[in-house]
């Protein structure tokens, strides 16, 4: 018997669990300091985002360099280098510190 809190503050419930369960999409911090106005909603849960250096990505544990494939922590030490799947699903999922212009295709 005890309690699991998570490091943002969140306390695990073994019942009648409601945090992203499928109603309420906020974020922790959401739930906590409220929505922010239309235009700057959040994409993590933390509040400032974190900032991704250039040409990387923040894969959740660190940042991911796509050209040397190196991921380091969040204070640039090494982790480790990304096999191809793992590769792939970075760039696939993970956000990235540039903006692309994406082409919208009419359905045919």
């Amino acid at each position: 018997q005890g309690k699991y809190a998570f490091a943002d503050g969140l306390e695990y419930k073994d019942k009648k669990w409601h945090y992203c369960d499928g109603y309420d999409r906020r974020f922790y911090t959401e739930i906590c300091s409220g929505l922010k106005p239309a235009g700057i909603s959040q994409f993590t849960n933390l509040d400032p985002q974190r900032k991704i250096p250039k040409g990387c990505y923040d894969c959740g544990d660190g940042f991911y360099n796509h050209e040397t494939r190196v991921i380091v922590d969040y204070k640039h030490r090494f982790l480790r280098n990304a096999d191809d799947e793992e590769h792939e699903w970075i760039i696939g999922t993970c956000p990235k510190a540039w903006d692309e212009a994406t082409e919208q295709k009419p359905k045919p």
